[in-house]
């Protein structure tokens, strides 16, 4: 089942063997393709990968509890359909089907998965072409952490992990192929399910980017050469703008933005002031950390944009 390759250019998202998917995984596509063509026999229209996602879709989000089986399958070094560098360092990874996956609204956010032998807490990284609504795809390393690998698939409960601790601010990483004339970032390192992107070049106002299905935000047009202010909201209302992002593709750039609070205090007592982040020193591959400005920490239970089915 596990057929690492070698390392991807993850602006197109690779398969298990290295190459760029035209499918998620074979087993999934055989799937996929039945219900594809019963479809057809029915006259149903089907949202297809990289184009809209599926009415009603929405990755999980709050305090809702899913029910629903769980298999697994290796990645190998690549980012999945979330167009990651790669995968998460400790590879406790998770793929959600269409609807949760909600054209790459899932990206980036987190899911504790709770089985027979115990609990796991795995991010967002790839959509799973052949998984149903309640139907996940996990990490190898994830699944053994909740269940025997000898039954293949186990019954499973999971549930969004709202701001759930992170090392260090926002990330983000301009596309290849980015320019002064089209704008196209990949935000990272957020935690919960992000809501909107806006982005603002020099003597410029913010504008606001589109979600793409590979996790990119981009705009039509461009914003100047840089460097950019980006302003990042997630489903919970917390927002927060990072300045000094420059247009240097394929490379992560690191700021000290959070979307994320600190520990919760016990009722009735004040919180105390973040306290400052100092970013590490720039590689030669990597640039200096952008000054950040968090202009809001209001995070609600329910998420903002829940759809309404």
């Amino acid at each position: 089942m596990t057929a690492p390759g070698t390392a991807p250019d993850n602006d197109i998202p690779a398969g298990d063997n290295g190459t760029p998917r035209s499918g998620r995984r074979v087993r999934h596509w055989v799937a996929g393709a039945g219900v594809t063509a019963l479809a057809a026999v029915l006259g149903i229209t089907l949202a297809v990968r990289g184009g809209a996602a599926p009415a009603c879709a929405a990755p999980p989000t709050g305090n809702a509890v899913h029910k629903g089986k769980a298999s697994f399958y290796d990645a190998g070094r690549s980012g999945g359909n979330c167009s990651f560098p790669g995968p998460p360092a400790d590879r406790l990874y998770v793929a959600v089907g269409a609807s949760q996956y909600s054209g790459s609204a899932a990206c980036g956010s987190y899911l504790e998965v709770s089985g027979p032998k115990g609990k796991v807490r795995v991010m967002v990284m790839d959509q799973c072409g052949g998984c149903g609504p309640s139907k996940i795809d996990l990490s190898t390393e994830a699944f053994t952490k909740i269940a025997d690998r000898s039954q293949g698939i186990a019954s499973v409960t999971y549930r969004a992990v709202v701001n759930p601790p992170l090392d260090g601010g926002l990330t983000f990483r301009m596309k290849g192929g980015a320019s002064k004339y089209w704008f196209a970032v990949q935000v990272g390192n957020h935690g919960n399910p992000l809501r909107s992107v806006e982005a603002q070049g020099a003597g410029g106002g913010f504008r606001k980017a589109a979600r793409q299905s590979d996790n990119h935000w981009t705009i039509e047009g461009g914003i100047g050469p840089g460097p950019y202010s980006i302003r990042v909201t997630d489903v919970y209302g917390r927002q927060a703008t990072a300045t000094g992002i420059r247009l240097f593709t394929k490379q992560v750039q690191r700021s000290t933005a959070t979307l994320a609070s600190a520990s919760p205090t016990p009722s009735g007592s004040p919180s105390a002031p973040p306290s400052p982040t100092i970013a590490p020193a720039p590689t030669p591959t990597e640039s200096a950390a952008p000054t950040a400005t968090v202009e809001a920490l209001a995070g609600a239970a329910a998420p903002l944009d829940r759809p309404r089915c």
